[in-house]
């Protein structure tokens, strides 16, 4: 069955929603820089999700509107953010000794490529002169107890970014478990990739198609 590839998967926001949905009620989250940050405005109804930043905030509240927006009040990609009821402020180094300490339930990182055995390099694509921006990446995928990677399927060139072997500078090895993709949401596991869900107008045979690894229905 052919396609119309101007109509099909999810956009950026219904990928967000669905990484909220597999948030637990009471987890404790961190929000990588970038599609991540689009996860905090979809708390489903009934759960209470506190959400952390590295650079010194739990509970982080959604995108706030024009008017609201306190110029002191960001999270660590620089974006503005708002405070739930209850949350509070630290220094940058407690931050880190939270999620050093494994007291973060869950990680949502974006990701350059992500390989079939859940090695994931999202800091550098390694093109000289490139300036290094590892920053808390490392941390949060050792400390972390559950990484989640939402990203596009494909690049802007159509290579799949999930892949047999990671050819990008990793941040860490074996350590995804769902990639949440306009496509599809990909569960890792020992024994391959498997198809959980995927996205509007999308099959099996597209999705293949456009992932460099085997898939598993």
């Amino acid at each position: 069955m052919e396609l119309n590839e101007n109509n099909i998967g999810w956009s950026r926001e219904e990928m967000a929603q669905k990484v909220a949905l597999d948030i637990p009620d009471g987890a404790y989250v961190n929000l990588g820089i970038g599609m991540p940050e689009l996860v905090a405005d979809y708390v489903p109804e009934g759960r209470e999700v506190i959400y952390h930043t590295e650079n010194g905030l739990l509970g982080m509240g959604p995108v706030p509107e024009e008017s609201e927006k306190d110029p002191e009040l960001i999270n660590a990609g620089k974006k503005h953010i708002t405070a739930i009821k209850g949350a509070c402020f630290f220094h940058h180094a407690d931050s880190f000794t939270m999620i050093r300490g494994k007291h973060i339930d869950i990680c949502v990182l974006g990701a350059f490529q992500v390989s079939v055995d859940g090695d994931i390099a999202n800091w550098s694509t390694g093109k000289p002169g490139a300036i290094p921006a590892v920053g808390g990446a490392m941390d949060l995928v050792a400390g972390v107890k559950r990484i989640f990677v939402i990203t596009q399927h494909n690049t802007k060139d159509g290579k799949s970014k999930i892949v047999n072997n990671c050819t990008y500078p990793l941040t860490g090895k074996g350590v995804v478990e769902t990639i949440y993709t306009d496509l599809a949401i990909i569960d890792v596991k020992k024994d391959g990739l498997f198809v959980r869900e995927m996205g509007p107008n999308v099959n099996f045979e597209y999705l293949q198609k456009h992932t460099e690894v085997p898939l598993i229905q």
